[in-house]
């Protein structure tokens, strides 16, 4: 796989990162000098209409030649890709590669000028919490069970499935997460998402009972402003999850509108007028739809100054931003399609309400379509990370289902499948869209990384990659401590407090590792990303930064060792293998050991 001519959306190929309407920036293409390329010119489609301008040299650095051109951010999201012209015709180069054909628009760069999202989260690691399966406080074994419940004991195995799922309750508290903070210093991440935490019928409190609350059963309001208080005294960031799709059948909106049909509420949800039926998430008639045609919806849940979005936003709670759950439905209904406003009205409420707040998108499976549009920051990247990343990795026969995932379960697929999915998703979004979606191993919705992989080693090689590619990292609370489950509920493990014996002391010492890494090296978290190598068992790319170079490779298997041209030489900073020094040819070879993940810093 020789290097190839590459640009990315990163500083180092758009110097410009938050350009504004009508700005006109330089972009950079760069061209491995033995590279048949004469002439490169830049396309854009400003206004729907495809122009050319031709770029110039910029500068030669090394064996490399670095190409200019201007682009018109004309639209509020701006396409734009490169023709390459050479002795033996010509080639495009788009966000979904290097290409001898003519492709749709649809795979081009992008420049986006509408507001960025705030600076802190690409910095963010995110560590998710289920409450009521993370830690108890003294003052949980003083709440009365709520009449729902299956009382459970912290060891009292999680049923999977079946009715009596979501009727466990194991008691975990807000102040039980405030106790326990010390341990995710140590881990090393800096921002705590929380599944609901509002009053519900249920242990995941999807189905909340009302939204201006938090569940006594978690200690109501001022547990939460303790949280807040202890999470931001460390100089890091508590994110909530609201549904703004569906409420759940006791929520107060829905029970004053089943019980009137003049009742003002009645509008916030879709009944039929002649058999009073409801419409719901997935024919689940305890979740009611949210029917957002309504005005009186968008007040009370955005808009209003006491809304729904802005009171958790602000003192003494101030939330930093919210996970919207199933944004994907939200406002899709047959021939309803708010979906777009009411991301935008959101983020417009969010950012009011505070600057730097954060609205990322629950999407199980393609988000492509709904990034870019001045409403979502990003996406849980399920489809475009955590999926094609099972299928390299997974071990074993035993069926493991996908999250929202095809029939069958996951499949096993090689390195060159994986990269292609891969970079299917990440081409249809921005740059900025991509760097700050979460990608992640696994969910309180999905089975847990070391159910999928096995073993140690390999989940070792899926940590390295959350903690080394673009985009923001996040990790579901005990897997660092190689916590199993095979689906989502069978995953909502209460974390082993008592039990220290049983963490994987090896596998938590890795993920600490990694995001150190992640930490120390500005490139994993500012660099571009391009592929140099794959096998069937192996990927090699490299983050690159205006200032910093980093060399990656992870095997899921033990084979030849890798030589690839054109790579610098480094040191190793995790891993442990020997540093790297091309030979005279100038290749370096990559060790063939594994599973394994190395990371190197060029010199």
């Amino acid at each position: 796989m020789p290097l190839q001519p590459h640009h990315d959306g990163s500083a180092r190929y758009v110097p410009e990162q938050e350009p504004a309407l009508g700005d006109t920036v330089d972009v950079f293409v760069r061209v491995p000098a033995g590279a048949d390329v004469r002439e490169v010119h830049v396309r854009t489609t400003g206004d729907g209409e495809p122009g050319f301008t031709e770029a110039v040299v910029d500068r030669v650095d090394g064996d490399e030649v670095w190409w200019r051109a201007p682009v018109e951010v004309r639209n509020p999201v701006s396409n734009y890709r490169f023709l390459l012209t050479g002795r033996h015709g010509y080639r495009w180069l788009t966000a979904a590669g290097l290409v001898d054909h003519d492709v749709p628009d649809h795979g081009d760069f992008k420049l986006v000028s509408h507001a960025a999202p705030p600076a802190w989260a690409r910095d963010a690691v995110i560590y998710q919490i289920f409450p009521d399966r993370f830690a108890r406080s003294a003052a949980a074994d003083t709440r009365p069970l709520p009449d729902w419940a299956i009382p459970c004991d912290w060891d009292t195995p999680v049923i999977g499935r079946g009715p009596e799922t979501p009727y466990q309750f194991y008691g975990g508290d807000l102040d039980g997460i405030t106790e326990r903070l010390d341990h995710l210093d140590r881990l090393g991440v800096n921002t705590v998402y929380l599944t609901p935490v509002f009053p519900a019928r249920s242990n995941h409190r999807y189905d909340a009972s009302d939204f201006d609350t938090v569940d006594p059963l978690l200690g109501g309001d001022a547990a939460l402003a303790r949280l807040a208080d202890a999470v931001h005294a460390r100089g890091w960031r508590l994110l909530g999850d609201i549904t703004s799709n569906h409420t759940g059948d006791a929520h107060r909106w829905f029970t004053a509108a089943v019980s009137d049909v003049r009742a003002p509420e009645r509008e916030l949800y879709y009944f039929d007028e002649l058999t009073g039926d409801y419409e719901s998430w997935k024919g689940v008639k305890s979740l009611p739809k949210l029917n957002w045609g309504s005005a009186e919806l968008r007040r009370r849940f955005a808009t209003a100054p006491d809304s729904v979005l802005r009171r958790w936003l602000r003192e003494p709670y101030a939330l930093d931003g919210w996970r919207v759950d199933v944004a994907n439905m939200t406002g899709r209904r047959g021939a309803d399609a708010y979906t777009h406003e009411v991301a935008a009205l959101l983020r417009t409420v969010v950012a009011q309400t505070r600057a730097d707040g954060l609205l990322m998108a629950e999407h199980g499976h393609d988000h492509t379509g709904d990034l870019d549009r001045d409403g979502w920051h990003g996406t849980m990247n399920y489809v475009g990370f955590t999926d094609p990343l099972w299928s390299w990795l997974r071990h074993g026969d035993h069926p493991l289902p996908n999250f929202l995932g095809t029939p069958g379960g996951v499949r096993r697929r090689d390195a060159g499948a994986v990269l292609a999915t891969m970079n299917a998703f990440r081409s249809l979004v921005s740059w900025r869209a991509y760097t700050h979606s979460w990608q992640l191993l696994g969910s309180h919705d999905s089975a847990r990384i070391r159910t999928v992989v096995g073993d140690a080693a390999r989940q070792e090689v899926a940590a390295g990659l959350l903690a080394t590619l673009p985009g923001i990292p996040m990790i579901f609370a005990g897997d660092e401590l190689g916590l199993t489950g095979d689906m989502g509920e069978a995953s909502r493990t209460p974390m082993p407090w008592h039990r220290p014996e049983s963490w994987d002391q090896a596998t938590f010492a890795a993920y600490r590792a990694l995001v150190a890494l992640r930490r120390n090296e500005p490139a994993l978290r500012h660099g571009g990303l391009r592929w140099v190598h794959h096998d069937p068992d192996t990927l090699v790319f490299l983050r690159e930064s205006p200032d910093a170079t980093v060399l990656v490779l992870a095997r899921r298997a033990a084979g030849s060792p890798v030589r690839v041209a054109g790579l610098p030489a480094g040191e190793n900073v995790y891993g442990g293998a020997p540093a790297l020094r091309p030979d005279a040819e100038g290749v370096v070879t990559l060790p063939g050991d594994g599973p394994t993940f190395q990371v190197w810093r060029a010199r």
